[in-house]
């Protein structure tokens, strides 16, 4: 009961299966091999071009992956099919007389794999690893009944966190509650009589390259992708906590704003081509209530609507003041945004929870192996 060796594409069989059932979910994979919502416009496009993803079936795609160091490879496990663009590989695995799925999905769960799948990739600008070069990749495999007790291991730490996952849609469906409420009861208040511009900048170059951020379509602030050598920081806005920032720019963001609201005790500083601004006063509109309209799926489509321009479409300030919510007395703002947080920080648990997984997976694999190796060598298969 040792290790067979087997090349990817003895193990699996592409299934390219088009859309005519009217299925209307459209997803992509991302770097951390999880299935998003696409964030591309599918309004005019030929449905039945798109790729049917069913439970068990794989989606793979070989762009950048000596980029990225990442193989774009992610199993779908849910009953309700998606769609996924003609552009990905859909494919099964079919030798499961020698190998289950979901083990063969935990073997790409490692920056291991993901290194090496980087050293195969092609030698151009994009770097990918085509199909047929991911098929001719070498895995080690033990027999099915030990692969079944690293499976077990796995899915009883996926259980867990999907069942905390569901706990955390209830909490959010009750939150939304709250303020659908308030929308139906409430008269719409312009924002732009409870804000105001915060333009401090960094002049005195107290804040460094450690407190430089970005903001996110996730609405959150994030360590910044530019290059920052030889930048001048002293032209940078500061963004004190309960502070806002945004990009203006919402063309090629999928139908979302930038845009990110410093919960934190730390100050943070931020490029003078975005908008910092604040609650003028925190007794009549509380900057925790307001994130929570700015978090909602209603927001990015008012801004994208409300963007102007040609080539570059911007949502300025002066469209920000305008946007109107009902802003009820500042008790009850408190208690919907302590709800909110309660939200937002068991969503911070869960994807802490998923990220514990991915990081345990890979030892799950290494257990296994060495596992087979004690009871036997190894073998071509």
């Amino acid at each position: 009961m040792g290790l067979t060796k087997y090349k990817i594409g003895d193990l699996v069989t592409i299934v390219d299966e088009r859309n005519n059932l009217d299925i209307r979910y459209f997803y992509g994979i991302n770097i951390n091999k999880e299935f998003m919502p696409t964030a591309a416009n599918t309004e005019g496009l030929d449905e039945t071009k798109y790729k049917v993803v069913r439970k068990n079936r794989f989606v793979y795609s070989g762009m950048q992956t000596g980029r990225d160091e990442c193989i774009r490879v992610s199993m779908y496990n849910y009953e309700k099919p998606i769609l996924v663009s003609p552009a990905y590989i859909t494919f099964e695995v079919t030798a499961t007389d020698v190998v289950m799925p979901l083990y063969f999905f935990m073997r790409f769960l490692s920056k291991e794999m993901d290194r090496y799948g980087a050293f195969c990739s092609d030698g151009s600008i994009r770097s990918n690893l085509d199909w047929d070069v991911f098929c001719d990749i070498n895995i080690e495999l033990p027999a099915l009944q030990l692969q079944q007790k690293y499976v077990d291991v796995y899915n009883a730490m996926l259980a867990n966190q999907q069942s905390y996952e569901r706990g955390l849609g209830d909490l959010r469906i009750v939150c939304e509650g709250y303020l659908d409420n308030l929308r139906a009861k409430l008269p719409h208040k312009r924002i732009g009589d409870y804000i105001e511009l915060s333009e401090d900048k960094n002049e005195s170059n107290e804040y460094n390259l450690d407190n430089v951020r970005g903001v996110s379509i996730e609405k959150r602030f994030i360590k910044t992708k530019a290059d920052m050598k030889g930048v001048d920081l002293r032209a940078y806005y500061i963004v004190k906590p309960n502070e806002f920032a945004y990009v203006t720019v919402t063309s090629r963001n999928g139908g979302k704003i930038s845009m990110a609201f410093n919960d934190t005790n730390e100050t943070y500083i931020c490029s003078s081509s975005y908008v910092v601004f604040r609650c003028r006063n925190e007794n009549e509109l509380l900057p925790r209530y307001l994130r929570i309209y700015f978090e909602r799926s209603e927001f990015n489509r008012y801004a994208r609507f409300n963007s102007w321009g040609s080539a570059r479409e911007t949502f300025d300030y002066s469209e920000m003041k305008e946007v109107r919510i009902p802003i009820p007395n500042i008790n009850v703002q408190r208690a919907i945004a302590d709800i909110f947080e309660s939200y937002a920080n068991r969503r911070a648990i869960n994807e802490r929870l998923k990220s514990q997984i991915k990081e345990i997976c890979p030892i799950l694999i290494k257990g296994s192996i060495e596992e087979a190796r004690e009871r036997g060598g190894i073998i071509n298969g």
